[in-house]
């Protein structure tokens, strides 16, 4: 379709799950990317799987290991991107870690760990994006990834839930200072996903009592989804796509929930 043929995005949290998709999606329909990621190796790989494809321009793909809490990594990775494509026209916000512990038992460090990367790591993002953006003069787009977490508070991932509000404020915080530059800031916010993340969320809760056998808590996350099912990675590309697109120029400051109905709000 070429919704977005040519564009220059760089997607962190790239090695697995949500981001890979939103990646791979991204080059579907035209654009360059950067792949980007702590893992340096495994996102490398997945730089590589999609270089090698045959419907893939191998110029298209590139990738960089990077700490998004560590801001001279970050400014080296939109740097990488600018040299390799030129520009940057559209950055997702999408690197995320969760570890639940009961609320009694959250940690100082548990605490600093998940905001860390959640929160302080999408503004220094946002502002290095906006920065690049500034100073080429032609705006640009920012894409943060929220969650239903991001709606409400659950018991076992407290940190993780007020992460994802952050996420959402900031998105807001960012739209009403960058519109002047013509640089829209949205977010989404995905329910539960059957992603590489969930499998050791879905570990974690039974090791702190959560749950008592594999499965139990996506099954349970999972039983109001108005529309019958997890979501897949797949599911959410669709709308991440459009908002990396001209088709979303006129949205700023919204999170998109793409949940299949999970929370109405």
């Amino acid at each position: 379709m070429g919704r977005v043929k040519e564009r220059v995005c760089i997607v962190t949290g790239a090695a697995q799950g949500i981001g890979r998709a939103i990646g791979e999606a991204l080059l579907d329909e035209g654009a360059k990317v950067c792949f980007a990621d702590l893992n340096g190796d495994k996102v490398a790989e997945v730089a590589e799987a999609n270089r090698s494809r045959p419907d893939r321009d191998p110029a298209s793909v590139t990738s960089v290991k990077v700490d998004v809490t560590d801001r001279d990594q970050v400014r080296a990775m939109i740097a990488h991107t600018v040299e390799t494509f030129g520009r940057l026209d559209v950055k997702f916000n999408n690197a995320g870690v969760n570890k639940p512990m009961n609320f009694l038992d959250v940690t100082e460090e548990n605490w600093n760990f998940i905001m860390g990367v959640n929160g302080l790591g999408c503004m220094i993002g946002m502002q290095e994006a906006a920065r690049q953006m500034i100073a080429q003069g032609h705006g640009g787009k920012i894409i943060n990834t929220a969650s239903i977490a991001s709606r409400q508070g659950f018991d076992n991932v407290a940190p993780y839930c007020a992460s994802k509000w952050a996420v959402v404020s900031l998105t807001q915080s960012g739209a009403r200072d960058l519109a002047k530059h013509d640089i829209t800031v949205t977010g989404f916010a995905p329910g539960v996903v059957a992603t590489e993340m969930w499998e050791q969320v879905d570990q974690d809760l039974m090791e702190i009592g959560a749950a008592d056998r594999p499965g139990q808590a996506m099954e349970e996350f999972s039983a109001e989804i108005l529309k019958g099912r997890v979501a897949r990675p797949e599911d959410i590309t669709g709308t991440t796509t459009f908002l990396a697109s001209n088709d979303s120029d006129y949205m700023t400051g919204q999170i998109v929930m793409i949940d299949g109905g999970m929370t109405l709000v």
